[in-house]
Parts: C-alpha cells; structure tokens; sequence
C-alpha cells in the first residue's frame, strides 16, 4: 500500500507545472535573527498548490539577460506578485509623495523576468503590482495615488485590510475563457496606485464603475495575463491559477516536441 500510495505521488509531481512567484526582500525577525529575508506570503503558495501546480519563490537578485533567460527556462509558468510600488523613474516621473521608496532591486529583476518571459512565450500571471510592473516594462505608466483621482481610499483601506469588490470581465477575451460561463470574480482589492496610460500590446479587459483599469492581457503572447486585484486572496475561486497551470503544461508540452 505504501508503494501504491508513493507511486501515485510520483506521477502527481511529475505532471505538476513548475510555477515560479516573485518575492519581496523585507527586514525579517525571527528568533534571535533579524535580516533580510526573501518573504512571500503563504496564500500565493496555496494558490498555486491547489490549482495544481509546485510553487518555486523567486527573490530579487541581479540579473542580466541571460541570468534572466536562464530562470525562465527552468519554469514553466511565472507569477509577478503583489508588493511595494513601482519606481517611478521607471515611467518618467517624479514621485508623488505618497509614493513609496523605490525597490531598485526588484524593479529590475521583475523587468528582466517579464521580457524573457514574454520572449519565451512562458505563461504568466501578473498580480497587483504585477499588472503595473507589466505595463511599466512595455513602456506605459501609473497613476501614483488613487485617492487624487476618485476622492477616497476605497482601493486600499490600509492596516491590510482587503475591499472585496466584484469584477466583470470583457467578454471575448482570454481571462474571460478562463473565467468561464460567469465572467464575474470577488475581487480583493488593495492598491493606491493604479495603471494609467496603457502600454502598447496590451488590452484592458475590465475596469470598475469610475473607470479604474483592474485587468489586462497582452496580446501576443499564448498566455500573459494580469490583473490589479488580489486572486490569492480568495480560496474559493482559483480560476485564474488554474489557468496559468493549464497553460504552464501546454508550454512544457510544446517544448519537448
């Protein structure tokens, strides 16, 4: 009984997509230890677990191109993870006082891992930030504070407390396959900025009622898909990493070929 159990387990994480996650570098305290530390929090690993594929973290670290390709080519799906803002230099702006410090050292590898993947053709899944570094990379830029813009803090409360909305998305658009016959989703939102001139090769697939731009695809690639709310945060609907893993068996099926 043993074996069969362990034999079943052996095919299950052989057919199981390796889904890289971006992290954050924070100061950490543990124990008599407090040092900086790659840290993600645990609901993008269950996300990915439970849609059925093996998370490997990825921390900030430099990077080139080839370094870059060489991280995309052991993956077989990425995901760009929420955190800190964008350095806005990165768009040509000044920062906004509400900006937060520039993460110099995640910018830049987030960068490199976008264009190798996108140059691969690796099925991705931006997130939150992940959805502004996207648009960042290819060229567009953010609006730094949300609150300028609609008058409140309904985007992000604070003290971690996320706004569940609901979202549409557009009908005929990649997202919405993978959303299925019910193009809605709980969106957890928790974001004070926000994507504002959209970058070339991009499309926007949904927005809220004042306009604010929640999800994005990119147009040529199989799989590259982005969104400003947090699906991580919602274990009762893992639609958007079940197709990232769906799509993440495809790339490696089509690679052995």
């Amino acid at each position: 009984m043993a074996s069969s159990v362990s034999e079943t387990g052996a095919g299950t994480a052989a057919s199981a997509p390796l889904i890289g996650i971006t992290s954050y570098l924070e100061q950490a305290r543990t124990g008599v230890w407090d040092v900086r530390a790659s840290f993600l929090p645990k609901v993008y690993l269950d996300a990915v677990t439970d849609a059925g594929g093996i998370a490997v973290v990825l921390p900030p670290q430099p990077v080139d191109d080839e370094t870059a390709q060489r991280i995309v080519g052991s993956l077989d799906g990425l995901i760009v993870a929420g955190g800190a803002d964008v350095d806005p230099a990165r768009y040509g702006e000044q920062a906004h006082e509400r900006t937060g410090a520039p993460r110099e050292d995640r910018d830049a590898f987030e960068d490199a891992l976008l264009r190798a993947a996108i140059d691969a053709e690796l099925p991705f899944l931006g997130i939150c930030r992940g959805a502004q570094m996207l648009n960042v990379a290819l060229g567009g830029t953010l609006i730094q504070h949300l609150p300028d813009e609609v008058g409140d803090d309904r985007y992000q409360l604070g003290e971690g407390v996320f706004n569940p909305i609901e979202v549409e998305v557009d009908a005929g658009s990649r997202i919405a396959g993978i959303m299925g016959e019910d193009r809605r989703a709980t969106a957890p939102l928790y974001h004070h900025q926000a994507i504002g001139e959209v970058a070339n090769g991009l499309t926007v697939t949904s927005r809220t009622e004042d306009g604010v731009i929640e999800s994005l695809e990119l147009d040529s690639v199989p799989f590259g898909i982005a969104v400003q709310w947090h699906p991580e945060e919602h274990a009762e609907d893992r639609r958007l990493f079940a197709g990232l893993v769906q799509a993440a068996k495809d790339h490696r099926s089509s690679r052995s070929k």
